[in-house]
């Protein structure tokens, strides 16, 4: 498995990329959609609960690729040769793992607004908080110790775990967002439902432009691969 494995090192790195396209691109689809969601002054409320819609739809594509992005990670490290002793046991554990997110991830949007879905997303922020200490713990014990990963990819491990940490952020900053929409929709737009609920869209900005940041940063990092 493992000689396999390392003969696909460039459809792997492929992959890699694309899941990167994905996450990015789906992502600036998906702020766009929230910018235009916010043009009270220029669409209608039944206008802008469509782009909400379509912005949640699209925001699958990046949520799918982010979970499929652990077990990419840990396969281009074995297949490259860049962690020694990494085997089948944590690839398997690692695509076991990725695989559990996307479940959680499609479940929970499926059933959305049921108990089920939020199971699932209660199980989903455990998992990423538990990824994001790995990632961090990785990168920071590299750096420590010089290896055995090289600089750069320690550089890049300690980054994602920092994305991480800003995307669960974001998802804390958009908790009143679902209950301000609840009354937007009831009420109507007014600025007594209006204002509430761009208040607490605004406070996520900082966070996903965090994020978008770290992704180009641990991009330029496994393309460039600087010495470190």
């Amino acid at each position: 498995m493992m000689a396999a494995l390392e003969a696909s090192y460039p459809v792997l790195v492929w992959l890699h990329v694309l899941l990167l396209v994905v996450w990015l691109g789906g992502d600036i689809g998906v702020f766009l959609l929230g910018q235009h969601f916010r043009r009270r002054d220029r669409y209608s409320l039944e206008t802008r609960l469509v782009l909400l819609k379509l912005l949640v739809a699209l925001d699958m594509g990046p949520r799918s690729a982010w979970a499929l992005m652990v077990p990419s990670s840990i396969a281009l490290l074995a297949a490259g040769g860049w962690w020694p002793g990494l085997g089948e046991v944590q690839l398997a554990l690692a695509l076991g793992i990725g695989l559990l997110w996307l479940l959680l991830i499609w479940v929970a949007h499926r059933h959305d607004q049921t108990a089920l879905a939020a199971r699932c997303r209660q199980l989903e922020g455990v998992l990423r908080w538990a990824l994001a200490g790995f990632y961090l713990g990785v990168g920071l014990l590299m750096l420590r110790n010089g290896g055995p990963l090289p600089g750069f990819l320690a550089w890049k491990a300690l980054l994602f775990g920092f994305i991480f940490v800003a995307a669960i952020l974001i998802d804390w900053a958009f908790r009143p967002v679902g209950p301000r929409l609840v009354a937007l929709i009831r009420d109507g737009s007014s600025d007594a439902t209006e204002l509430p609920l761009r208040a607490a869209m605004d406070r996520t900005r900082i966070f996903v432009l965090a994020v978008y940041a770290l992704l180009l940063a641990t991009s330029f990092l496994g393309v460039v691969q600087p010495a470190l």
